[in-house]
């Protein structure tokens, strides 16, 4: 049995993967230095890496239903994400 995915689907779920690809390989990295300093620099090496596949994938996401939303809605969409990473971001 074939599978088609949207176009659309792919990409998020390819992001998805790289995303947590990078977690499991920062979560080794931590083990592997062993040591408190590295591990949290390296684990806020993640801070930058989560928003941009947020606002890729949601980019993507709104692509894929461009035909389907209005262009209002798509501007609340992205404004509330941008709600998001401004409320989630440090001082």
């Amino acid at each position: 049995m074939f599978l088609f995915f949207e176009k659309a689907i792919i990409g998020m779920a390819f992001l998805r993967i790289i995303s947590g690809s990078i977690e499991i390989l920062v979560a080794f990295l931590i083990l592997k230095y062993n040591d408190v300093e590295k591990a949290l620099v390296i684990n806020s090496s993640l801070a930058l890496i989560g928003p941009i596949i947020l606002i890729l994938t949601t980019t993507i996401g709104l692509f894929g239903l461009a035909d389907k939303i209005s262009f209002t809605k798509m501007l609340w969409i992205f404004g509330g994400v941008a709600c998001i990473l401004y409320g989630v971001k440090g001082n």
